[in-house]
């Protein structure tokens, strides 16, 4: 059974940075495409960051503000957040699929509180 671990998340005022990661556990290979998605309370997920092979993609608002990276090793991504906004608030959630699966993974969700 595959789960997906979060750490990071947290407060941070804006501008700042924060860092989330996530560990795929119970996969032999690496996952085919892992990343991020995030919820707004009343609202579906919606794509932050997601990454397969060497291509990335990126929610149209945190384009230039957010880098994901992933380290097949250790079977885990990362989402490096900078100059982060009030609107960035919310509770981002790992993602991951398997090659020919339409059936995701998601991680328990972590929440990233902007404030000022």
């Amino acid at each position: 059974q595959v789960h997906l671990v979060e750490f990071g998340g947290g407060l941070v005022q804006p501008g700042g940075s924060l860092k989330l990661s996530c560990a795929s556990i119970g996969t032999i290979l690496p996952l085919y495409t892992m990343g991020w998605y995030r919820q707004f309370p009343g609202s579906e997920r919606e794509l932050v960051a997601t990454m397969t092979g060497e291509n990335a993609d990126y929610g149209d608002s945190v384009k230039g503000r957010f880098a994901i990276s992933r380290d097949n090793a250790k079977n885990a991504v990362n989402l490096q957040m900078d100059s982060l906004k009030l609107e960035d608030t919310a509770i981002y959630y790992c993602f991951g699929l398997e090659k020919a699966s339409s059936n995701p993974y998601w991680g328990q969700g972590t929440q990233v509180t902007v404030y000022s």
